[in-house]
């Protein structure tokens, strides 16, 4: 049985800089990935190359045991089977919340006004904004606006989502909200490759965590491998810096 992502050898470069060094793993459904990893480690382009942002150099990337980076990938298709939330959340600031959230399933899935309407609102009651509905960003807090942008991204059914230090531009007292909504999808059984500094978070929901540095994994294995029996120097040096920076990840 195939798993439903696995990345197989991925480089990557930026002109002569190599960001991604023969990157591998493998996500069962369900998974919950937490990469880590220093400023420049390679883990927002590793996000970006699994939904086809960004063109790997080499190696290959596979979807349901679909090759997403053969040429003939239909890459509209595949971005409706990976939803991604962006770390400055993205949003059409004329658009409504509700607005945001139906334009994909209008546009890319074909739905009518109504049907739309009606799994927007579904998608917004359960991130908890059922009724901020006709917010505009603007009228939105920092996490409110997250929370449209996980809305979105669960609204199209996605088979995984990739989240981008989604908490990175929020103001500590925010961060919470959008944790707790992330918890809620990790328990639910969502699949999720998460990039991200909340410790507590990575320790709590991870299955597996991955330590990327200057583009390779340094270690992979469960969050309580990582953070309590490490056997890589670098991994403890990095997550006790973090931690120490970013809160407590104590059980």
């Amino acid at each position: 049985m195939n798993p439903l992502l696995r990345l197989d050898s991925v480089y990557k470069s930026y002109g002569d800089e190599e960001v991604l060094r023969g990157v591998s793993l493998d996500m069962e459904v369900g998974d919950v990935e937490v990469v880590v990893g220093p400023s420049g480690s390679g883990k927002s382009t590793l996000l970006r190359c699994v939904n086809r942002l960004t063109e790997i150099d080499d190696g290959d990337i596979y979807l349901d045991g679909d090759r997403v980076t053969a040429p003939d990938t239909d890459v509209n298709e595949l971005r409706r089977d990976v939803g991604m939330v962006f770390q400055d959340f993205n949003l059409f600031a004329h658009k409504t919340a509700l607005g945001n959230v139906t334009l994909g399933l209008r546009r890319v899935r074909g739905m009518g006004k109504a049907e739309a309407r009606e799994k927007a609102m579904e998608h917004l009651d359960q991130v908890g904004l059922g009724d901020q509905a006709d917010s505009y960003p603007a009228e939105l807090s920092g996490g409110q606006k997250q929370r449209v942008g996980i809305a979105r991204a669960l609204a199209m059914d996605p088979k995984l989502i990739l989240f981008d230090e989604p908490t990175s531009a929020l103001d500590p007292e925010l961060i919470g909200e959008v944790t707790e909504v992330m918890r809620d999808l990790a328990s639910g059984g969502m699949t999720m490759l998460v990039v991200t500094h909340e410790m507590t978070f990575a320790r709590e929901a991870a299955s597996t965590m991955t330590f990327l540095d200057q583009g390779e994994i340094v270690e992979r294995g469960p969050p309580e491998q990582l953070f309590d029996r490490s056997e890589r120097k670098r991994t403890r040096e990095f997550l006790s810096r973090i931690t120490a920076r970013h809160g407590d990840a104590q059980p």
